[in-house]
């Protein structure tokens, strides 16, 4: 077993995951865009968009990470989501890092979807941004607000979580069993592995 002064892995903090993180909401800014663009202008266009939306982030989240060792953000950074072993990612950690995420996200759109549901065209159309998420939210089901509430809890777990553990693990990453570590370490662990014995 590695101990901290041996561990040939040299973990990815704060401030990269940051960078990365940034990184692909730039990447995914114009979607982002078109999808604002439709809820203005359509009262159901979340409706659409749901199953579209969701493969996306299955394929952006998880087969992207699977394949590739990351999302576009952190190959760009420099980092990549490995195995607590060092080995590369399979499905299975891809999709169970990202799956406290894909529920929240996916509960927090049907409750938005309920809500629009309750909501005529004129009214949807006659209010500004602000005030139809309002609206909205007042016709949320009875579990929107305690789901907000643990989708904070989790948000700021990860962070703490994310700051007080030597290898940098957020909560998702301690569910999956993988950690994000520097390209550079995983290139020296290589060259190493593949060096000959003498």
């Amino acid at each position: 077993m590695n101990t901290p002064t041996t561990d040939p892995l040299r973990y990815a903090g704060f401030w990269p995951r940051l960078g990365a993180l940034l990184l692909d909401f730039l990447i995914m800014l114009p979607l982002g865009a078109l999808a604002f663009w439709g809820t203005e202008h359509y009262r159901l266009f979340d409706l659409y968009y749901l199953v579209p939306g969701t493969l996306l982030g299955l394929f952006y989240s998880v087969y992207l990470v699977q394949r590739f060792g990351g999302t576009p953000g952190k190959l760009i950074v420099g980092v990549r989501i490995r195995k607590v072993s060092g080995e590369p990612v399979g499905f299975r950690e891809a999709f169970i890092r990202y799956f406290p995420e894909f529920i929240l996200g996916m509960l927090m759109s049907i409750a938005m979807l309920i809500s629009v549901f309750h909501m005529s065209d004129a009214e949807y159309h006659t209010l500004s941004f602000m005030d139809r998420v309002k609206r909205m939210v007042e016709l949320a089901p009875s579990w929107y607000k305690p789901l907000q509430i643990i989708q904070n809890i989790w948000v700021w777990g990860e962070l703490i979580v994310l700051l007080t553990n030597r290898k940098r693990r957020a909560l998702h990453d301690f569910i999956a069993g993988t950690v994000v570590v520097q390209m550079s370490s995983i290139k020296a662990l290589q060259a190493t592995a593949a060096a000959p014995v003498t």
